[in-house]
């Protein structure tokens, strides 16, 4: 005879373990603020406070389960949402979004296809509908205006899918046994700034080698704001196109990551229409597309009417739970055809009479989670007026951070604050050599970290007209629990310790 099935969790138990995590949870709010924000621990700590080997015989939770949280899991984590963490860019949680994904995860819905669970998929469409709205978006990114949205786990996967989409746009007018040699002429193009993925999403569809390989992908340069130029890019797409080259994709950002740029879409637009090219234009915000539910803060996407597809992350500043990345797109189709693949087992009536949307067909994953719930929490709960009105007290406390250290003579702002991060560092002495300053600026970095009390990074920007790269302070103010207080302690931290 076989084993006995293992016991599993009485109704009873999960309810009550549920209430005992939801009390551990909201404890540890409301004790993070004390914790150390960056964790201390060093290589391998965690691994030698875990057993080597899997438990032969199961226990009964929670019999050591928030002691070993307390004890193990906890020393090991950054908190990301500790009120004192200004690291890289906010990644938001809310209790609305938990629930959301508790939700998502006790329903255990397979989300592939609309008859595996026709609320998941029409539930995303719907709320993408409402945020694509909130946000500026033009009607013809929005399902009731013949496009589409999905939502997918992070910007790298959005830009991917896009790329697939518009590889497959521009090889479908050749014969299909000329394509694969029409592939080796197709190019890419974005900004030096351009978040890492998107040569990332060059190697895995085939364009780029590795990261090195400029063969077919173009990085453009940019200006003194650190925003790509249009007339750069202009300049290598008739380049290409006088090679015999097919300009296929232009990936552009709304908040680059080192220091917020925005690249000007409507320049851009304006710039690849002169050279007759066709290729498909992309807008990846995926941190600061949040700042656009406000309405003051829509002027970067000016021109977005002649782009192609869109994307942010409301999983950054927008009060959703990782993973939440939001894609729009004018040419679902395009995207349908780069991705679809219907095996015998994955038919039925309603995908074969074409009613509907079959998410498996918008993305890479054919699995998907029900990630709609928890956007849908959030923007019921907070209403568009709660969320616009967090964004703009991020952008008032980022606001105040910018006049503290305009304020400090040793101190320079680098670039243009466009929404909640500042680049700052520690200013060059009369005389000092660039390496020197980059030194000093690190030290003070790594000494702030060092106490605990507060986390932010740092970036590289390239040097303006032939200086060279500067070592950047970078201060992304966005948590939830961020106050005024704790971005005024930040500052006396950080001034006390500039030399």
């Amino acid at each position: 005879m076989p084993d006995p099935a293992p016991p599993h969790m009485p109704a009873g138990d999960f309810r009550n373990l549920a209430a005992q995590t939801a009390a551990w949870l909201t404890g540890y709010w409301e004790r993070v603020e004390h914790l150390p924000v960056r964790s201390l621990v060093q290589p391998g700590d965690i691994l030698r406070a875990l057993p080597e080997h899997a438990p032969e015989t199961g226990q009964p939770l929670p019999a050591t389960l928030f002691d070993d949280l307390d004890r193990i899991i906890l020393p090991g984590l950054t908190h990301w949402q500790h009120p004192s963490f200004f690291a890289y860019f906010p990644s938001n949680i809310s209790a609305p979004a938990i629930i959301g994904d508790l939700l998502s995860a006790g329903l255990g819905v397979q989300g592939m296809s609309w008859i595996t669970s026709p609320a998941c998929t029409e539930l995303e469409m719907r709320v993408l509908d409402w945020l694509g709205e909130a946000i500026g978006l033009p009607n013809a990114f929005l399902f009731r205006g013949q496009g589409g949205a999905v939502i997918d786990g992070t910007a790298s996967e959005a830009a991917l899918g896009m790329l697939l989409a518009a590889k497959r746009r521009a090889l479908r007018v050749f014969p299909r046994d000329g394509q694969r040699a029409a592939a080796q002429r197709l190019t890419i193009y974005t900004s030096t700034q351009s978040h890492s993925s998107i040569i990332k999403a060059a190697m895995i569809a085939g364009l780029a080698l590795d990261a090195e390989d400029r063969k077919q992908l173009r990085l453009i340069e940019t200006d003194s704001n650190y925003a790509m130029r249009p007339d750069a890019l202009a300049d290598a797409i008739r380049a290409d196109l006088a090679d015999g080259l097919i300009p296929t994709f232009i990936s552009t950002t709304l908040g680059t990551t080192s220091s917020t740029a925005n690249d000007p879409l409507d320049a851009i637009a304006s710039a690849v229409r002169s050279t007759g090219a066709t290729p498909w234009l992309h807008v990846d915000a995926a941190h600061s597309g949040a700042a656009f539910i406000c309405p003051e803060h829509r002027a970067p996407l000016r021109g977005l009417e002649h782009f192609d597809s869109f994307a942010f992350n409301p999983h950054k500043w927008l009060l959703t739970n990782f993973d939440c990345n939001c894609l729009w797109t004018r040419s679902p189709r395009d995207l349908i055809d780069a991705m679809s693949i219907t095996p015998e087992y994955l038919r039925n009536q309603a995908t074969d009479s074409g009613a509907v949307v079959d998410y498996r067909d918008w993305h890479i994953p054919l699995g998907r989670r029900f990630r709609s719930l928890k956007l849908w929490l959030v923007m019921r709960h907070y209403g568009l007026e709660g969320l616009r009105a967090h964004i703009r007290e991020d952008i008032a406390l980022t606001q105040l951070f910018e006049s503290l250290v305009r304020a400090d003579s040793r101190f320079e702002v680098v670039t243009p604050r466009t929404v909640n991060l500042i680049c700052f560092r520690l200013a060059p002495r009369p005389g000092e050599n660039p390496a020197a300053t980059d030194a000093r600026n690190k030290a003070l970095l790594d000494q702030v970290n060092a106490t605990g009390m507060l986390y932010f990074t740092h970036t590289v920007l390239p040097g303006i007209g032939g200086a060279p790269p500067r070592y950047v302070l970078r201060m992304a103010i966005g948590g939830v629990r961020t106050e005024e207080r704790h971005v005024r302690e930040a500052w006396t931290a950080i001034a006390s310790a500039a030399s």
